[in-house]
């Protein structure tokens, strides 16, 4: 007969994988369908088909590697905040200054204001789903500085996902980002994205085990990437658009 320790282990890593699930599908009502993650800019300033999978690599190690280690370190902000004495969740003044450093380290407006309206959508998730921490977080949406990896992070922290998982989430879904957009933009065979979301493993397990043990503000790393920032600039004022970044 199996313990009550071996039960509960058994019940939980299922109910963590079914989070994880639900948070990496594509038809989470987030307003994320909105987003490119940049290939609709890349792809208006000459990049071609043949190039996706370098654009994402690219992506994975500059953008990405910051998203996925700010998600990572609100997470770890909101797991270890201390209770308030009125005895619902409150933020700590640690993932005000994960806010602070992922918009330090992304300089472009255009980058902000997308990250602003997404952690919109991804709050109104994280308000339906866990309304204890939803009201932690509502005064960074209040401020206008939910960033969506800091919203992710709380999220992550809610559904008890640990610190792989939300780093692992967070480069996977800039993938599918980049590959749905794809098929929107370009004559292409779904296998094909297919193949560029299974070539990017490799690049992607590396990024996890970079990030998944940060848990300081300051050890987010500041990856720039100039050149998509630029094609980001350029597309906010492109009169005709399909996606807004």
């Amino acid at each position: 007969m199996r313990s009550s320790e071996e039960v509960s282990g058994l019940v939980e890593a299922p109910t963590v994988q079914y989070a994880l699930m639900l948070l990496a599908d594509a038809r989470l009502p987030s307003g994320g369908h909105t987003m490119s993650a940049g290939l609709e800019p890349a792809l208006l300033a000459g990049l071609t088909a043949e190039q996706v999978p370098a654009f994402l690599r690219a992506r994975l190690v500059t953008t990405v590697r910051v998203d996925a280690a700010t998600a990572v370190v609100a997470r770890h902000a909101c797991a270890t905040a201390a209770p308030p004495a009125a005895g619902s969740f409150a933020p700590s003044t640690e993932l005000a200054a994960v806010a602070q450093a992922w918009a330090a380290r992304t300089p472009s407006e255009v980058l902000r204001a997308a990250g602003e309206l997404a952690g919109r959508g991804l709050y109104r998730v994280l308000a339906h789903v866990h309304p204890e921490v939803g009201r932690g977080v509502a005064p960074l949406v209040r401020e206008r500085r939910a960033w969506r990896p800091v919203v992710l992070g709380a999220l992550a922290h809610a559904l008890a996902l640990d610190s792989a998982a939300t780093a692992l989430l967070a480069a996977y879904d800039d993938i599918q980002t980049v590959t749905c957009a794809a098929l929107k933009l370009l004559p292409l065979d779904p296998l094909t994205t297919l193949d560029w979301s299974l070539a990017a493993r490799a690049d992607v397990t590396t990024l996890v085990a970079q990030v998944a043990g940060l848990t300081d503000p300051d050890d987010i790393p500041a990856c720039a990437a100039p050149q998509l920032e630029a094609w980001h600039q350029r597309h906010a004022a492109a009169d005709r658009r399909l996606f807004r970044v």
